[in-house]
């Protein structure tokens, strides 16, 4: 069994921030969770694990608290909310569930994708895919495939962060080899079982609910613990959660969201040290 996985979830703009805020507040508490064996982001968590895969966790975190110069809130529209929501539940088949979305996701008009791909890439201070080992999730929009990119996949690290990161209704499809990709979240909002076979497993996510056929956190977890893994998630406390606030992509609630985490890392230190910082034990005897 492999050892540590560092898995960051789905939460938007605030999900970024409050994620890369309790990174850093557990770094200080002397966790580096940037030593994991392996890294799977999510939408929100594909750009907080390019970043701190990339060794830009502190710089990424005084980022967060800078004013939103220039950047405007966007929503899920009340529309584009009730088709999402109808095709997670009309369905009882995930993958055509994801092809419902991914229609809507198709046939929404949105922002260039050329301009989204540029904040993106603005956002990520290294364009290419770190040294150590990263899985970054998407949806193809058309079959409601789940795709996971890494660096031996033949895509780059901009295009893959920015397919996990495009919320259906709400930013455009990225087109990647002549296909069309949606947000990693659109299949689970950590996709927690790409972790499988790792011993230790700590799991951050903004977000933990499921809708319909999008399944929620705690079923993968369970998946893992009678696997043999130890889990631990955690997930905003009450004060991050105010931070955050109901719209996640409201950049004006950036620096409180990241404040946030960071302050919430004291809280969990010794959980996430107790599970993250064990010595493993041997292997038991075979019989």
């Amino acid at each position: 069994m492999q050892e540590r996985a560092l898995v960051l979830g789905a939460g938007g703009i605030t999900g970024v921030a409050w994620e890369l805020g309790l990174l850093a507040g557990l770094a200080t508490d002397g966790v580096d969770l940037t030593s994991a064996d392996l890294t799977i982001g999510t939408s929100a968590g594909a750009v907080a694990g390019a970043l701190i895969t990339s060794g830009q966790l502190a710089a990424s975190y005084q980022a967060q608290l800078a004013p939103p110069a220039g950047e405007s809130a966007e929503r899920i529209g009340l529309l584009s909310g009730t088709r999402m929501a109808w095709a997670m539940i009309a369905s009882r088949n995930p993958v055509r569930a994801r092809k419902r979305l991914g229609r809507m996701a198709l046939a929404v008009r949105t922002m260039p994708e050329a301009d989204r791909r540029a904040v993106i890439a603005a956002r990520l201070p290294s364009h290419e895919w770190p040294d150590v080992p990263l899985r970054v999730t998407a949806v193809d929009a058309r079959s409601g495939e789940f795709t996971v990119f890494d660096s031996g996949s033949g895509v780059g690290l901009v295009d893959a962060v920015s397919a996990s990161c495009a919320v259906p209704g709400v930013w455009p499809p990225v087109t990647i080899g002549g296909r069309r990709f949606m947000d990693g979240g659109m299949r689970s909002g950590t996709n927690a079982d790409l972790a499988a076979g790792y011993g230790r497993v700590l799991v951050i996510a903004p977000l933990t609910y499921g809708i319909g056929r999008l399944p929620g956190v705690a079923s993968q977890l369970s998946d893992l613990k009678q696997a043999g893994a130890r889990v631990l998630m955690i997930e905003p406390d009450a004060a991050a959660a105010d931070a955050i606030g109901r719209n996640v992509l409201d950049p004006a609630r950036r620096a409180a969201a990241a404040r946030a985490g960071y302050e919430q890392a004291a809280s969990v230190a010794r959980q996430v040290a107790d599970i993250w910082l064990a010595v493993p034990g041997p292997e038991p005897s075979q019989a």
